[in-house]
This record gives structure tokens, sequence and C-alpha cells, in this order.
């Protein structure tokens, strides 16, 4: 495949995350995809998350992989080249940022719901994520223009009960400090039971707006990794919730991971029954676009300062006001010149796929 190199999106440690085009019609490929981008030296961790994703191309509520590839770039680095969905809508930590820092409960419950066939599926497969948090749950806007959830950024996810050599390209502790469960901290023990923890804190971050563990900038790491893995406590449950949802986090908040309730069980809980009775669409804006003037400008996002890995989801969707423009509209702006930033279609590269 022939395709065009957008503006970088995304950056972590060893990768970047691009905008990228078809350069004919392809077939198997969209109009518009995210490509996440390392050295082909350093893209071990790249090509694993490739092959996991491939595990999961059925699956709705995982973010769908389209392909990989190796490119010589003009300057000469060979890339490796992860072809993935574009997620429009951005990821839940900037949703919860732009809702005014909390989101409503009925909308919670649904994406809770979202996220946890997700994670059925993950942990039914024999795997286990690693890193659950906010900003590796996307918001993806589907053919009839609602918002689906979808989980990202499967580097650091492993095979469950097995210890393979491939894990060894992870030392250390694995996953983001304020989402690890007490006994992945206290015995570096990561299986399915860790992401239903992770997703006890998502939830509470959701309604409160703040981490579980009341953390922020200038609180000390290795004091909070203390608290998680070798004390009596447990995160506060937020009092802004039902009692349906208090209860559901306290299944999920159980030091004891044999006692941690199950994907499977928690889809059958009160919180999650009733979630299907919230109304679409979540979010505001309006169908995909349909040509070349319908999309708007976007942004590049900050990364999370609490990241402790690379994240191809640490990116914004910025929705300005040519979104409501329509084709003819969008035309004579451009011919005109009013609202016009060519320094962003100056810079598209072609990029070809080398074997």
């Amino acid at each position: 495949m022939e395709w065009d190199r957008g503006e970088v999106i995304g950056k972590g440690s060893f990768s970047s995350v691009y905008l990228a085009t078809p350069r004919k019609n392809y077939c198997d490929f969209p109009p518009l995809m995210a490509v996440k981008s390392s050295l082909a030296s350093q893209s071990s961790l790249l090509q694993k998350e490739k092959e996991i994703l491939t595990e999961f191309k059925d699956c709705p509520q995982i973010l769908n992989c389209y392909g990989d590839g190796f490119t010589v770039e003009n300057d000469g680095d060979r890339l490796y080249n992860l072809f993935l969905e574009f997620a429009s809508g951005g990821n839940l930590a900037q949703l919860l940022k732009n809702s005014g820092g909390s989101i409503s409960e009925s909308h919670v419950r649904f994406y809770s719901k979202s996220i946890l066939q997700g994670l059925l599926s993950i942990h039914q497969k024999g795997f286990v994520h690693c890193d659950m948090k906010l900003q590796n749950i996307l918001l993806c806007c589907s053919a009839n223009g609602f918002s689906e959830l979808k989980i990202a950024d499967f580097g650091l996810a492993k095979k469950s009960d097995t210890n393979s050599e491939k894990d060894e390209e992870v030392p250390g502790l694995r996953g983001t400090p304020l989402y690890m469960s007490p006994e992945s901290v206290s015995r570096n023990e990561i299986e399915s039971a860790s992401d239903i923890w992770a997703l006890g804190c998502i939830i509470s971050e959701m309604i409160t707006g703040k981490p579980a563990w009341g953390f922020n900038e200038n609180s000390d790491i290795s004091a909070l990794l203390y608290r998680i893995g070798f004390k009596d406590e447990l995160p506060e449950i937020p009092n802004g919730i039902s009692e349906d949802g208090k209860d559901f986090l306290r299944r999920c908040f159980v030091r004891d991971p044999l006692k941690r309730w199950t994907a499977e069980m928690l889809l059958n809980h009160p919180f999650i029954a009733g979630a299907d009775t919230v109304s679409l669409p979540i979010q505001t804006q309006k169908d995909s676009p349909t040509s070349a003037f319908g999309f708007p400008e976007w942004n590049c996002g900050n990364s999370s300062i609490f990241n402790s890995t690379e994240s191809s989801s640490d990116y914004q969707f910025d929705h300005q006001s040519s979104w409501s423009l329509s084709p003819s509209e969008r035309i004579a702006q451009i011919a005109t010149g009013n609202g016009s930033n060519w320094s962003f279609s100056d810079s598209w590269i072609n990029v070809r796929r080398r074997e």
C-alpha cells in the first residue's frame, strides 16, 4: 500500500502516532487512519501489539488494526508502522476534562459496560491488558454518528498465567501506578483480576474527576505504591454515585484477587444491567465526514504526566466551527483564503511500503 503520512498526533518514548491516508482506494483500509511508527530496531513491543490486536479483529470494543509494514523515510531511517483505527473522539481522559471534571452516571454505566465487554473478550482469549486507564479507552465515531468505546494500547499486554520470554521486554512494574492492583505491586502478579481493579479506578475517576487514590503531581509515587501494595487501604468509594454504583466498585476494589469479581460476573451487576437504557448519541458531534471538506482541524494533545508507558491514544480531535459548514461553504472558505491553514496541508509526505 502507498500512503501519505500526516501530522503527529501523539508521541511516546519509542514511537509516534501520525494521521495517515491511503494514496489509492484500497478496500481494506479506511480513508483516514492513525499510524503508530517506531524505529525498526526498537519496534519489538509495537510488533507484539500487532500480534495481539490481530486476535481481536472481530471484537467491536477493541481498536481495529489494519495491518503493518516497514518503510524507509527520507532521512534514511527504517521504520515499523502499525495501521490503526482513528479515534476521532479522543479518549476518556479528554472527555472527562471537556465535561468539566465529571461524567454523568448514566453515561458512566454505558461506558463501563462497553469496557467490560472488551475485557471479557480479552480475558476469554487468555490475555491480560495490564495497562487499563482513561487514556487507553478511545472514542470512535460509528457509521451512524454514535460514539463507540474501544480499548487500545496492548503494548504491555501478556498471556494469562505465563511468564514468557517476551515479558522480559517490560522490566519491573508493568502498567501505570495509579491503576495498579495490590497484587501487581506487592508480588508482581498480573492476571485478569488486575484489569478489574483498574476498571474500578477508571469508574471512580469518571465520577469524581480525580484519581481513585487522591494522587496529584506533587505526591510521592513510592509512597503511593506502598499504600497500594502493602497496606490494607482501599480507594475511597465516591459519594456522588448510586448505591448500585458503590456496590459495583466494592466488587472491583477487593485486595484479594481471588475474591474480586470477574468481567463476566460484573456484566450481570445491576449497575451495568440497565446501561442499555442510556440515550444516544453520547457526543454532540455530527456524522462522520463524507468528503475531504468535512474534516475539522485537529491538535496534538499532551500525554498524562502519570503515564508510565507510551500511549497511541494521547491525542485529541479538536472540533472547530468548520465542522458545521457544508462542502460548498468549505470550498468557498478555501477559495477566499478565509480560515485556511496551509501549514497543515504542506505537512503531508508521500510514503511507500517497502517489503
